[in-house]
């Protein structure tokens, strides 16, 4: 151990994915003094963009919400002079299975109309009802994630926040710890396959889960994510994760990357936080983390309070990826576009049955070069199987999905299924070795049916000082909901520093957030 003596700081960072760069930001801007370590060169963690033989690939997470005028993406970046281009497209994305396809438009009042389309769903009562429920529920939790300071820890002030907000719950109670599907029951759609498929595919990509098993009044909130500030980050979502790093130097925090932790202690009231670069003795620590990867930094003992959450994180997924360059045919649609697919409706959405495909825009020939665009495909890779094969069947099985995705791209999208010009390929392995998140885990807890997902909204685990956050931690899931979640446990990691009359911190003056094509609202 070196002699050098411990840096004396008001906080530390772990991880700058979303989470952490919420936290980190909303601690800055309350007047901490805030160290922020990463251990890749870069920002975002599973949600970044990094560059590969000078190409430059999302990670990924590759459409984001939050970013309109007025969310909190927007207004984070706007208050301390920060900005990034983005494209709002119309649709979306658009899902194609075998049997139909459906382009998601941007604006929900076209919604109803797009999935009337699809040949099967009826357009009728049924599905008025259905979406009418949905947009109830949207409308009453969406509202949460544009304030994180409604979202827990609970205090005083929270708890009279949303008891002033009740009426507006009602909508959502009656199906509270209940199926997606159970609504669909309640609306007469119980047989109608194309909507669950549909439903199915959305469920898969923002809660990890089908629709019967993803927990309702949540799950058709997340129907509205493509409503709510979604849009394309030109130059890849790191982008938006370099920016939240200018606006969270700009409040005085610092960002050390390169720099992995090795393990934290407690010493009294405070922390040591033990680094390659050095040792940090911090009254708070946030860490952006799995709680497995937690547990092993922490003593035995006090690792074992986040032993549940790793169990249930356990259950979660890994991805598999392709990451192409293709040459643009000379017709291509200049705009990105948001592909998901379905090979087979009848089998499991995920180990290439179910793909995600995000091709860049001709105006990002930063990322390839002119004429050139990326691709990047994911999927979901069932981990409890994979752990169940030893090294050289893990490595079959991989193959196999990813080849799986290569026919799902040239069955699915064959305008881009031309030769790559490059490609590469990830793992949950290679999310392991590049995040160092253990066994290459994402996604964070699926949001299952039952009541246990709201625990988190009561119980964190947490220590005196030290709190978990990001994907793992509730609200989980998304950029958007673990940037918030962050900032909500930032306020209660504020509360325990003692910052005397130290100024909260903002600087530069607000700039436009989001530049539209032309032609958009």
């Amino acid at each position: 151990m070196s002699d050098k003596p411990a840096e004396t700081v008001d906080a530390v960072v772990i991880g700058a994915g979303f989470g952490g760069l919420g936290t980190a930001l909303r601690l800055a801007e309350g007047g901490a003094k805030v160290v922020l370590c990463e251990t890749l060169k870069y920002p975002g963690g599973c949600a970044s963009t990094f560059s590969h033989k000078g190409y430059r690939f999302d990670a990924g997470a590759t459409l984001l919400a939050g970013l309109a005028e007025g969310q909190l993406f927007a207004r984070w970046l706007a208050r301390h002079g920060q900005s990034v281009d983005v494209e709002i497209l119309d649709p979306i994305l658009t899902l194609r299975t075998p049997d139909f396809e459906l382009p998601v438009p941007k604006d929900r009042d076209r919604f109803r109309d797009a999935l009337a389309a699809v040949p099967g769903i009826p357009d009728d009562a049924r599905l008025d009802r259905f979406l009418t429920i949905q947009r109830d529920t949207a409308d009453a939790l969406w509202p949460v994630l544009d304030d994180p300071d409604l979202l827990p820890p609970l205090g005083v002030a929270q708890v009279l926040a949303h008891a002033k907000r009740l009426p507006s719950y009602l909508p959502a109670l009656r199906f509270l710890g209940r199926p997606l599907s159970a609504v669909l029951a309640a609306c007469g759609l119980e047989r109608c396959e194309p909507l669950r498929q549909v439903l199915d595919a959305i469920c898969q990509i923002t809660l990890q889960c089908p629709a019967d098993e993803a927990e309702a009044p949540v799950a058709l909130a997340t129907l509205d994510y493509f409503f709510r500030g979604a849009a394309h980050v030109r130059g890849g979502v790191g982008e938006l994760a370099e920016a939240m790093v200018r606006a969270f130097e700009q409040a005085g925090g610092e960002i050390r990357y390169a720099t992995r932790v090795k393990s934290i202690e407690a010493v009294g009231r405070r922390w040591r936080v033990t680094t390659r670069r050095g040792v940090l003795d911090s009254g708070v620590v946030a860490a952006n983390l799995l709680p497995q990867n937690l547990a092993a930094m922490l003593p035995e003992k006090l690792g074992r309070r986040f032993a549940g959450l790793a169990r249930d994180v356990d259950g979660s997924w890994g991805a598999a990826m392709l990451y192409r360059v293709l040459e643009a045919p000379g017709d291509a649609c200049p705009d990105a576009h948001h592909l998901e697919m379905v090979q087979d409706p009848s089998q499991p959405f995920l180990a290439g049955n179910h793909l995600f495909a995000s091709l860049s825009s001709a105006a990002e020939s930063e990322r390839a070069g002119p004429g050139r665009r990326t691709l990047t495909v994911s999927t979901h890779v069932p981990m409890d199987e994979l752990r169940r094969l030893d090294a050289e069947a893990q490595g079959a099985y991989i193959h196999d999905i990813q080849e799986r995705l290569r026919r799902g791209l040239r069955d699915f999208a064959p305008d881009w299924w031309n030769q790559p010009v490059f490609e590469t390929t990830a793992s949950p392995r290679t999310f392991e070795r590049f995040t160092g998140r253990r066994d290459g885990l994402v996604g964070g807890v699926p949001r299952r049916a039952g009541l246990g997902g709201y625990l988190g909204a009561f119980y964190r685990p947490s220590l005196p000082g030290l709190a978990l956050v990001g994907d793992s931690a509730f609200p989980g899931q998304s950029a958007l909901a673990t940037a918030a979640g962050g900032a909500a446990v930032a306020r209660r990691l504020l509360g325990r520093l003692d910052l005397g009359t130290r100024q909260t911190r903002t600087s530069g003056a607000p700039t436009p957030f989001v530049r539209p094509e032309a032609g958009a609202p």
